[in-house]
């Protein structure tokens, strides 16, 4: 161990009672959710829009994200082994502790839900919920990354930079008890680096909402969001460990094959927004 490295010795579970757990993931992933409806209805009383929409919106993108984002795991990640035995899978799916999230399930699971949400509420299109809506991902996003921080999880590559991390590896007693124990290298901190992100994203989107509000160009808040939030997470994965073997004889691995085609979506949203915007939505 040098004195350039972070040690990072942080029990990713808070406290124990019996079998019932309280992880830090679990408090951060409800945190995002918890904060993002205050946002919402920050936004719906400042542009006139009825706050009971705001429990059918929060119910569509808890199971939104939860679905797409197992889906995603099981469909990109292990769609070999879901194949076999798809009913139980199915089963893992809906049922706590979710393992396994994959970003890019979860942000087709809000685009579907949110197309079906907007037809439902003629006042709200699907870009103008849209646009709103990710603002709170963003910060969403920064919570769920610092979680994955908390569990010594998604880690970096080996490096030797000042702020790189030594994280956990972790193993169960005789008694039942985690045990960690520190590699014997330090990583990139690849959470850190995303969750900065998503936090600086944040703050991009709120400013820009916050200025315009009822007047922010359709389209606008969405195709920034995408662009920055999946152009860097392109650009990280060069810094991470793959997350399955298979990754591992790709040029690119998954995360970035499935970032090119949302930064692709991305980039129409805002050719959209500044050539078509001021046309009415179809959706």
């Amino acid at each position: 161990m040098t004195l350039l490295e972070i040690p990072w010795n942080v029990n990713p579970i808070i406290a124990k009672l019996g079998s019932f757990e309280l992880r830090w993931y679990g408090l951060l992933f409800a945190s995002g959710f918890l904060l993002g409806y205050q946002i919402m209805l920050n936004v719906f009383r400042k542009e006139g829009k009825s706050e009971k929409d705001l429990d059918t919106l929060l119910f569509v993108m808890i199971v939104a994200t939860v679905i797409g984002a197992r889906f995603g795991h099981y469909f990109f990640y292990e769609f070999d082994d879901f194949l076999k035995n798809p009913g139980t899978f199915l089963i893992d799916m809906i049922t706590p502790p979710y393992q396994g999230l994959a970003s890019h399930g979860a942000l087709v699971g809000i685009v579907t839900a949110l197309i079906l949400y907007a037809r439902s509420h003629k006042d709200q299109p699907f870009l103008w919920v849209a646009d709103r809506v990710v603002i709170t991902v963003a910060l969403a996003g920064f919570f769920i990354r610092m979680g994955n921080l908390m569990n010594h999880e998604i880690v970096g590559k080996e490096s030797n930079l000042p702020w790189a991390f030594r994280f956990n590896l972790f193993s169960m007693s005789p008694d039942g008890n985690l045990v960690m124990t520190p590699e014997g290298f330090a990583r990139h901190p690849a959470q850190l680096y995303e969750a900065l992100s998503c936090l600086v994203l944040f703050g991009v989107l709120f400013f820009l909402w916050n200025k315009y509000k009822a007047q922010t160009p359709r389209g606008l808040l969405l195709g920034i969001f995408l662009i920055w939030c999946f152009g860097l997470r392109f650009c990280y994965e060069f810094l991470k460990e793959n997350q399955e073997a298979f990754e591992d004889k790709m040029a690119l691995n998954m995360g970035q094959i499935l970032s090119i085609p949302a930064v692709l979506l991305g980039i129409g949203v805002l050719i959209y927004t500044f050539t078509k915007g001021k046309r009415k939505e179809i959706v």
